[in-house]
């Protein structure tokens, strides 16, 4: 979702850069490209651990609640689209392919972005606090090709960073990868594409079968 349906994370760029201030510290860039992908709990410890911050339980669920607070005003007042990405939901649907959006998001803040993406396109939605590890741990993968009846084989995810690349691949999916912040190695099996802008059936299909499905 983040990164790869909606331009969104440059909202959280702004909502983690204030994070840092509000917890009396500055965010480096390097820091802040480590957090791309991650999900919310280790996102926080990684932040925690950058800014020289004791991780104390109830210093983390405060951050966590002023993220939260700040990223849902931000996402209020509009989240745009990455480029090619709302003709290429609709390109699925119409195909008959069943999809599922799956994202380290937590579910509160998922459904603020599904207002703007469509929640009906999708056949199922997993998100980060819903699994008991997000990405890279492949759990969201695994749990979305069971909601969908499917193997994981037989799933191509499509992906835009370094972490949720390693999920959908531990989970044993084929990954088309569409970087946007940050660069995502080559691999066997990744299927790259500059954009999503002309995303074709076959191409879902040449990508799947680069994972030997």
């Amino acid at each position: 979702m983040d990164g790869t349906l909606l331009d969104s994370e440059k909202l959280w760029d702004v909502a983690v850069y204030e994070l840092a201030e509000y917890l009396g510290g500055t965010m480096t860039r390097e820091v802040r490209v480590s957090l791309i992908g991650s999900s919310g709990p280790n996102a926080l410890q990684t932040m925690f651990t950058a800014l020289n911050l004791d991780p104390a339980p109830a210093a983390i669920a405060d951050a966590g609640s002023w993220l939260e607070a700040r990223i849902t005003a931000l996402f209020m007042e509009g989240i745009p689209w990455r480029p090619g990405a709302q003709d290429a939901l609709e390109m699925v649907a119409q195909s008959g392919l069943p999809m599922a959006l799956v994202t380290n998001t937590k579910r509160a803040l998922t459904e603020y972005s599904l207002d703007t993406v469509g929640r009906h396109y999708f056949s199922a939605t997993v998100c980060g606090d819903e699994v008991p590890h997000g990405k890279p741990h492949p759990g969201v993968y695994l749990r979305a090709a069971e909601l969908l009846g499917l193997e994981p084989m037989n799933c191509l995810a499509i992906e835009d960073s370094p972490t949720g690349t390693i999920a959908a691949e531990t989970a044993g999916c084929g990954v088309m990868v569409v970087p946007c912040e940050i660069p995502v190695p080559a691999g066997p099996g990744r299927v790259f594409r500059d954009t999503l802008i002309g995303l074709k059936v076959a191409d879902l299909h040449i990508a799947l079968r680069g994972n030997g499905s």
